[in-house]
Protein backbone atom coordinates (compact mmCIF):
# COMPACT_ATOMS: atom_id res chain seq x y z
CA UNK A 1 0.00 0.00 0.00
CA UNK A 2 0.94 3.07 -0.78
CA UNK A 3 0.94 6.76 0.97
CA UNK A 4 -1.93 7.97 -1.49
CA UNK A 5 -3.34 4.87 0.27
CA UNK A 6 -3.74 5.82 3.69
CA UNK A 7 -6.02 8.88 2.68
CA UNK A 8 -8.32 6.95 0.24
CA UNK A 9 -12.24 5.93 0.71
CA UNK A 10 -12.51 2.11 1.34
CA UNK A 11 -15.97 2.26 -0.18
CA UNK A 12 -14.86 5.09 -2.60
CA UNK A 13 -16.92 7.88 -3.99
CA UNK A 14 -20.49 7.06 -4.54
CA UNK A 15 -20.99 9.94 -6.93
CA UNK A 16 -18.18 8.43 -8.82
CA UNK A 17 -19.22 7.60 -12.58
CA UNK A 18 -20.71 4.03 -12.70
CA UNK A 19 -22.03 4.19 -8.98
CA UNK A 20 -25.39 3.82 -7.64
CA UNK A 21 -26.67 7.23 -6.61
CA UNK A 22 -29.23 7.72 -4.55
CA UNK A 23 -32.20 10.60 -6.08
CA UNK A 24 -32.61 13.89 -4.53
CA UNK A 25 -35.64 14.47 -2.49
CA UNK A 26 -38.76 15.83 -2.94
CA UNK A 27 -37.74 18.52 -0.57
CA UNK A 28 -34.81 19.16 -2.17
CA UNK A 29 -36.62 19.41 -5.42
CA UNK A 30 -38.71 21.73 -3.95
CA UNK A 31 -36.17 24.27 -2.99
CA UNK A 32 -34.38 24.28 -6.01
CA UNK A 33 -37.39 25.27 -8.10
CA UNK A 34 -37.67 28.16 -6.01
CA UNK A 35 -34.32 29.31 -6.01
CA UNK A 36 -34.33 29.08 -10.25
CA UNK A 37 -37.62 31.34 -9.72
CA UNK A 38 -35.90 34.06 -7.42
CA UNK A 39 -33.09 33.91 -9.96
CA UNK A 40 -35.20 34.70 -13.31
CA UNK A 41 -37.15 37.16 -11.27
CA UNK A 42 -33.89 39.03 -10.10
CA UNK A 43 -32.51 38.71 -13.91
CA UNK A 44 -35.65 40.14 -15.51
CA UNK A 45 -35.74 42.94 -12.97
CA UNK A 46 -32.45 43.45 -13.32
CA UNK A 47 -32.51 43.91 -17.41
CA UNK A 48 -36.02 45.98 -17.12
CA UNK A 49 -34.12 48.43 -14.55
CA UNK A 50 -31.59 48.50 -17.17
CA UNK A 51 -33.21 49.39 -19.69
CA UNK A 52 -35.37 52.08 -18.20
CA UNK A 53 -31.91 53.59 -17.44
CA UNK A 54 -31.34 53.63 -20.61
CA UNK A 55 -34.03 55.12 -22.11
CA UNK A 56 -34.15 57.56 -19.65
CA UNK A 57 -30.82 59.04 -20.09
CA UNK A 58 -31.70 59.14 -24.01
CA UNK A 59 -34.78 60.27 -23.89
CA UNK A 60 -33.64 62.87 -21.71
CA UNK A 61 -30.57 63.40 -23.65
CA UNK A 62 -32.90 64.03 -26.77
CA UNK A 63 -35.07 66.72 -24.97
CA UNK A 64 -31.96 68.39 -23.71
CA UNK A 65 -30.28 68.46 -27.56
CA UNK A 66 -33.91 69.63 -29.18
CA UNK A 67 -33.78 72.28 -26.57
CA UNK A 68 -30.51 73.44 -27.17
CA UNK A 69 -30.98 73.15 -31.12
CA UNK A 70 -34.19 74.91 -30.53
CA UNK A 71 -31.88 78.04 -28.19
CA UNK A 72 -29.21 78.09 -31.35
CA UNK A 73 -32.01 78.04 -34.21
CA UNK A 74 -34.32 80.99 -31.80
CA UNK A 75 -32.35 82.12 -29.14
CA UNK A 76 -33.90 83.92 -26.65
CA UNK A 77 -35.35 87.65 -27.28
CA UNK A 78 -37.27 90.12 -26.01
CA UNK A 79 -40.39 91.29 -28.00
CA UNK A 80 -41.30 94.99 -29.01
CA UNK A 81 -39.50 98.21 -29.29
CA UNK A 82 -38.58 98.44 -25.18
CA UNK A 83 -39.58 101.04 -22.88
CA UNK A 84 -37.08 103.58 -20.67
CA UNK A 85 -33.85 104.75 -21.83
CA UNK A 86 -30.25 104.06 -21.21
CA UNK A 87 -27.31 105.77 -23.15
CA UNK A 88 -25.06 103.00 -25.00
CA UNK A 89 -21.49 103.57 -26.92
CA UNK A 90 -20.44 101.78 -29.80
CA UNK A 91 -16.57 101.66 -30.06
CA UNK A 92 -14.86 102.80 -33.11
CA UNK A 93 -14.15 99.20 -34.96
CA UNK A 94 -16.28 97.38 -32.45
CA UNK A 95 -17.98 94.03 -34.41
CA UNK A 96 -21.40 92.85 -34.17
CA UNK A 97 -20.29 90.21 -31.49
CA UNK A 98 -18.98 92.95 -29.31
CA UNK A 99 -22.00 95.52 -29.80
CA UNK A 100 -24.31 92.82 -29.01
CA UNK A 101 -22.27 92.08 -25.74
CA UNK A 102 -22.65 95.89 -25.05
CA UNK A 103 -26.16 95.89 -25.54
CA UNK A 104 -27.06 92.94 -23.51
CA UNK A 105 -24.86 94.32 -20.41
CA UNK A 106 -27.12 97.42 -20.82
CA UNK A 107 -30.06 95.25 -20.49
CA UNK A 108 -31.21 96.54 -24.07
CA UNK A 109 -31.06 92.74 -25.51
CA UNK A 110 -31.86 89.71 -24.23
CA UNK A 111 -29.21 87.34 -25.51
CA UNK A 112 -25.62 88.33 -27.48
CA UNK A 113 -27.00 85.32 -30.13
CA UNK A 114 -30.38 86.75 -30.76
CA UNK A 115 -28.57 90.26 -31.80
CA UNK A 116 -25.72 88.84 -33.35
CA UNK A 117 -28.48 87.08 -35.52
CA UNK A 118 -30.13 90.21 -36.58
CA UNK A 119 -26.69 91.75 -36.97
CA UNK A 120 -25.19 89.31 -39.68
CA UNK A 121 -28.63 89.00 -41.45
CA UNK A 122 -28.44 93.20 -42.20
CA UNK A 123 -26.66 94.12 -44.85
CA UNK A 124 -26.16 97.66 -43.85
CA UNK A 125 -24.94 96.54 -40.07
CA UNK A 126 -21.58 97.75 -41.12
CA UNK A 127 -22.60 101.11 -41.72
CA UNK A 128 -23.40 101.75 -37.75
CA UNK A 129 -20.87 104.47 -36.62
CA UNK A 130 -19.32 104.62 -33.77
CA UNK A 131 -20.93 106.96 -30.68
CA UNK A 132 -23.43 107.11 -28.36
CA UNK A 133 -26.59 106.30 -28.36
CA UNK A 134 -29.99 106.59 -26.82
CA UNK A 135 -31.54 102.98 -26.74
CA UNK A 136 -34.70 101.39 -24.86
CA UNK A 137 -34.49 98.91 -21.99
CA UNK A 138 -35.52 95.03 -22.97
CA UNK A 139 -36.08 95.47 -26.64
CA UNK A 140 -36.31 93.06 -29.37
CA UNK A 141 -32.63 92.51 -31.68
CA UNK A 142 -34.58 93.94 -34.39
CA UNK A 143 -35.58 97.28 -33.11
CA UNK A 144 -31.89 97.61 -31.77
CA UNK A 145 -30.67 96.95 -34.26
CA UNK A 146 -33.36 99.60 -36.63
CA UNK A 147 -32.20 102.25 -33.80
CA UNK A 148 -28.56 101.64 -33.94
CA UNK A 149 -29.19 102.15 -37.94
CA UNK A 150 -31.13 105.43 -37.13
CA UNK A 151 -28.70 108.72 -36.90
CA UNK A 152 -31.51 110.90 -35.00
CA UNK A 153 -30.87 108.30 -32.29
CA UNK A 154 -26.71 109.41 -32.16
CA UNK A 155 -26.35 111.97 -28.88
CA UNK A 156 -25.30 114.74 -30.90
CA UNK A 157 -21.93 115.37 -28.38
CA UNK A 158 -19.81 114.98 -31.73
CA UNK A 159 -16.90 117.70 -31.19
CA UNK A 160 -13.51 117.76 -33.11
CA UNK A 161 -10.47 119.38 -31.39
CA UNK A 162 -8.35 121.52 -33.51
CA UNK A 163 -4.23 121.47 -32.72
CA UNK A 164 -2.69 124.29 -31.22
CA UNK A 165 -5.52 124.92 -28.95
CA UNK A 166 -4.82 125.11 -25.03
CA UNK A 167 -6.42 123.96 -22.76
CA UNK A 168 -8.33 127.34 -21.37
CA UNK A 169 -9.70 126.84 -25.30
CA UNK A 170 -10.70 123.44 -25.26
CA UNK A 171 -12.33 123.57 -21.57
CA UNK A 172 -14.65 126.38 -23.41
CA UNK A 173 -15.17 124.12 -26.70
CA UNK A 174 -16.40 121.44 -24.42
CA UNK A 175 -18.12 123.20 -21.78
CA UNK A 176 -20.03 125.21 -25.30
CA UNK A 177 -20.99 121.72 -26.33
CA UNK A 178 -21.68 119.66 -23.17
CA UNK A 179 -23.62 122.51 -21.04
CA UNK A 180 -20.54 121.43 -18.33
CA UNK A 181 -19.67 124.71 -16.76
CA UNK A 182 -16.29 125.83 -17.41
CA UNK A 183 -15.23 125.72 -13.97
CA UNK A 184 -16.22 121.96 -13.51
CA UNK A 185 -12.98 121.47 -16.56
CA UNK A 186 -11.15 124.28 -14.01
CA UNK A 187 -11.47 121.83 -11.48
CA UNK A 188 -10.11 119.14 -13.09
CA UNK A 189 -6.94 120.64 -13.97
CA UNK A 190 -5.69 121.73 -10.68
CA UNK A 191 -6.47 118.25 -9.48
CA UNK A 192 -5.33 116.00 -12.47
CA UNK A 193 -4.71 112.69 -10.07
CA UNK A 194 -6.42 109.51 -11.64
CA UNK A 195 -6.61 110.77 -15.16
CA UNK A 196 -3.36 108.95 -16.41
CA UNK A 197 -1.01 111.34 -17.26
CA UNK A 198 2.66 109.73 -18.43
CA UNK A 199 5.21 111.09 -15.04
CA UNK A 200 6.81 113.39 -17.53
CA UNK A 201 3.85 115.65 -17.48
CA UNK A 202 4.18 116.87 -14.19
CA UNK A 203 0.06 116.83 -13.10
CA UNK A 204 -0.04 119.52 -16.26
CA UNK A 205 -2.81 119.14 -19.13
CA UNK A 206 -1.65 121.10 -21.25
CA UNK A 207 0.06 119.45 -24.23
CA UNK A 208 -1.89 115.82 -23.02
CA UNK A 209 -5.18 116.85 -24.31
CA UNK A 210 -4.95 115.31 -27.75
CA UNK A 211 -6.85 116.92 -31.00
CA UNK A 212 -8.77 115.26 -33.00
CA UNK A 213 -12.54 114.05 -33.15
CA UNK A 214 -14.22 112.85 -30.09
CA UNK A 215 -17.62 110.96 -29.49
CA UNK A 216 -18.49 112.75 -25.62
CA UNK A 217 -20.62 110.47 -23.16
CA UNK A 218 -24.09 112.53 -23.03
CA UNK A 219 -24.28 111.95 -19.26
CA UNK A 220 -20.50 111.99 -18.45
CA UNK A 221 -19.08 114.09 -16.15
CA UNK A 222 -15.88 116.79 -17.04
CA UNK A 223 -13.50 114.41 -15.43
CA UNK A 224 -14.23 111.79 -18.07
CA UNK A 225 -14.16 113.67 -20.34
CA UNK A 226 -10.59 115.33 -19.53
CA UNK A 227 -10.07 111.61 -19.09
CA UNK A 228 -11.26 110.36 -22.29
CA UNK A 229 -8.62 112.84 -24.20
CA UNK A 230 -5.73 111.95 -22.32
CA UNK A 231 -6.49 108.30 -22.48
CA UNK A 232 -5.80 109.01 -26.64
CA UNK A 233 -2.88 110.67 -26.12
CA UNK A 234 -1.57 108.15 -23.90
CA UNK A 235 -2.54 105.83 -27.08
CA UNK A 236 -0.92 108.19 -29.39
CA UNK A 237 2.20 108.52 -27.31
CA UNK A 238 2.14 104.23 -27.02
CA UNK A 239 1.84 103.37 -30.62
CA UNK A 240 4.39 106.11 -32.05
CA UNK A 241 6.66 105.04 -29.15
CA UNK A 242 7.22 108.69 -28.49
CA UNK A 243 9.61 108.39 -25.53
CA UNK A 244 11.67 106.17 -27.93
CA UNK A 245 12.27 108.30 -30.22
CA UNK A 246 12.38 111.40 -27.73
CA UNK A 247 15.43 109.14 -26.30
CA UNK A 248 17.03 108.81 -29.90
CA UNK A 249 16.90 112.64 -30.41
CA UNK A 250 18.32 112.96 -27.11
CA UNK A 251 15.61 114.93 -25.88
CA UNK A 252 12.71 114.30 -23.26
CA UNK A 253 9.12 113.64 -24.20
CA UNK A 254 8.53 116.52 -22.64
CA UNK A 255 10.74 119.09 -24.16
CA UNK A 256 9.73 117.25 -27.61
CA UNK A 257 6.14 118.10 -26.85
CA UNK A 258 7.20 121.95 -25.99
CA UNK A 259 9.20 122.21 -29.23
CA UNK A 260 5.92 120.72 -31.06
CA UNK A 261 3.45 123.00 -29.43
CA UNK A 262 5.84 126.22 -30.52
CA UNK A 263 5.91 124.66 -34.08
CA UNK A 264 2.22 124.53 -34.11
CA UNK A 265 1.83 127.75 -32.48
CA UNK A 266 3.67 129.57 -35.05
CA UNK A 267 2.90 127.38 -38.09
CA UNK A 268 0.11 128.47 -40.85
CA UNK A 269 0.26 125.59 -42.72
CA UNK A 270 1.68 121.68 -41.85
CA UNK A 271 4.91 122.04 -44.52
CA UNK A 272 6.06 124.73 -42.97
CA UNK A 273 6.09 122.68 -39.18
CA UNK A 274 9.53 120.91 -40.08
CA UNK A 275 10.68 123.92 -40.70
CA UNK A 276 9.96 126.22 -37.70
CA UNK A 277 11.21 123.16 -35.63
CA UNK A 278 14.71 123.68 -37.14
CA UNK A 279 14.64 127.30 -36.78
CA UNK A 280 14.16 126.28 -33.37
CA UNK A 281 16.95 124.02 -33.04
CA UNK A 282 19.37 126.17 -34.92
CA UNK A 283 18.61 129.27 -32.23
CA UNK A 284 18.77 127.47 -29.24
CA UNK A 285 21.97 125.70 -30.43
CA UNK A 286 23.39 128.94 -31.11
CA UNK A 287 22.49 130.22 -28.08
CA UNK A 288 19.69 133.20 -28.98
CA UNK A 289 16.76 133.66 -27.27
CA UNK A 290 13.79 132.32 -29.19
CA UNK A 291 11.47 135.96 -28.79
CA UNK A 292 8.45 134.14 -29.87
CA UNK A 293 5.10 135.89 -29.59
CA UNK A 294 2.96 132.81 -28.98
CA UNK A 295 5.09 132.42 -25.80
CA UNK A 296 4.47 135.67 -24.87
CA UNK A 297 0.33 135.59 -25.60
CA UNK A 298 0.88 132.21 -24.21
CA UNK A 299 1.75 134.41 -20.41
CA UNK A 300 -0.87 136.80 -20.83
CA UNK A 301 -3.59 134.46 -22.08
CA UNK A 302 -4.43 136.43 -25.14
CA UNK A 303 -4.67 135.33 -28.75
CA UNK A 304 -3.93 138.67 -31.20
CA UNK A 305 -1.34 139.40 -34.08
CA UNK A 306 -0.95 142.64 -32.65
CA UNK A 307 2.01 142.31 -29.81
CA UNK A 308 3.23 145.73 -28.67
CA UNK A 309 6.56 146.14 -26.79
CA UNK A 310 4.74 146.53 -22.97
CA UNK A 311 3.71 142.57 -23.79
CA UNK A 312 7.32 141.80 -24.32
CA UNK A 313 8.05 142.89 -20.86
CA UNK A 314 5.67 140.26 -18.94
CA UNK A 315 7.82 138.81 -16.25
CA UNK A 316 6.93 134.71 -17.21
CA UNK A 317 9.44 132.09 -17.71
CA UNK A 318 7.31 131.50 -21.03
CA UNK A 319 8.60 134.89 -22.28
CA UNK A 320 11.22 133.67 -24.98
CA UNK A 321 12.40 137.26 -25.02
CA UNK A 322 13.99 137.45 -21.60
CA UNK A 323 14.68 133.63 -21.46
CA UNK A 324 16.49 131.48 -23.70
CA UNK A 325 15.98 127.87 -24.76
CA UNK A 326 12.54 126.53 -24.39
CA UNK A 327 9.69 127.33 -21.96
CA UNK A 328 9.02 125.16 -19.03
CA UNK A 329 6.06 123.45 -20.78
CA UNK A 330 4.04 123.21 -23.86
CA UNK A 331 2.01 126.21 -24.74
CA UNK A 332 -0.60 124.09 -26.68
CA UNK A 333 -1.43 120.81 -27.73
CA UNK A 334 0.06 119.64 -30.78
CA UNK A 335 -1.06 117.15 -33.02
CA UNK A 336 0.83 114.26 -34.85
CA UNK A 337 2.35 116.58 -37.77
CA UNK A 338 3.84 119.01 -35.26
CA UNK A 339 5.02 116.13 -32.81
CA UNK A 340 7.08 114.75 -36.01
CA UNK A 341 8.09 117.59 -37.01
CA UNK A 342 10.00 118.29 -33.65
CA UNK A 343 11.32 114.86 -33.64
CA UNK A 344 12.33 115.46 -37.39
CA UNK A 345 13.34 118.87 -38.32
CA UNK A 346 13.73 119.76 -41.73
CA UNK A 347 17.22 120.79 -43.27
CA UNK A 348 18.36 124.31 -43.13
CA UNK A 349 20.11 127.13 -41.70
CA UNK A 350 17.23 129.46 -41.04
CA UNK A 351 17.47 131.22 -38.12
CA UNK A 352 13.91 133.26 -38.49
CA UNK A 353 10.44 133.06 -39.97
CA UNK A 354 8.28 135.28 -40.44
CA UNK A 355 4.15 135.22 -41.21
CA UNK A 356 4.36 137.58 -43.70
CA UNK A 357 0.43 136.69 -44.80
CA UNK A 358 -1.72 135.03 -41.96
CA UNK A 359 -4.47 135.20 -44.02
CA UNK A 360 -3.31 132.91 -46.31
CA UNK A 361 -1.31 131.13 -44.21
CA UNK A 362 2.33 132.11 -45.86
CA UNK A 363 5.37 132.13 -43.84
CA UNK A 364 8.48 132.70 -44.90
CA UNK A 365 11.93 131.73 -43.77
CA UNK A 366 15.43 133.81 -43.80
CA UNK A 367 18.77 132.80 -42.72
CA UNK A 368 19.87 136.35 -41.67
CA UNK A 369 19.28 139.18 -39.92
CA UNK A 370 18.73 141.44 -43.06
CA UNK A 371 16.47 138.61 -44.78
CA UNK A 372 14.34 139.17 -41.68
CA UNK A 373 13.76 142.64 -42.14
CA UNK A 374 12.82 142.47 -45.61
CA UNK A 375 10.03 139.92 -44.57
CA UNK A 376 9.10 142.09 -41.06
CA UNK A 377 8.22 144.69 -43.51
CA UNK A 378 5.95 142.51 -45.72
CA UNK A 379 4.00 141.81 -42.49
CA UNK A 380 3.86 145.53 -41.57
CA UNK A 381 2.38 145.79 -44.85
CA UNK A 382 -0.01 143.18 -44.28
CA UNK A 383 -1.28 144.73 -41.18
CA UNK A 384 -1.83 148.17 -42.68
CA UNK A 385 -4.52 146.12 -45.21
CA UNK A 386 -5.60 144.71 -42.06
CA UNK A 387 -5.87 146.72 -38.92
CA UNK A 388 -8.30 144.33 -37.27
CA UNK A 389 -6.56 140.95 -37.96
Amino acid sequence: MNDLDLFSDPYGDPYEEGQPQEPPSRRNQRRARKRQKRRRRSGRAAFLFALAFIVAVFGTAGVFGVAILDNRLHPPDYSGSGTGSVTVQVKDGASGAVIAATLQEHRVVKSTRAFVKVYNAETRASSIQPGFYQMRLRMSSKAAMALLLDPKSRAGNQISVPEGKRVTEVFQLLSKKTGIPVRDFQAVAKDTSGLGLPSYAGGKLEGFLYPGRYDLDPNGSARKIVQQMVDAFNKEASSSDLEGKAREANLTPLKVLTLASLAQAEGGKPDDLPKISRVIYNRVKAGMALQFDTTVLYALNKRTLDVRNRDLQVDSPYNTYKHKGLPPGPICNPGPDAIEAALSPATGDWLYFVATDPTHKVTKFASTDAERQKLEQEFREWQKKHPNG
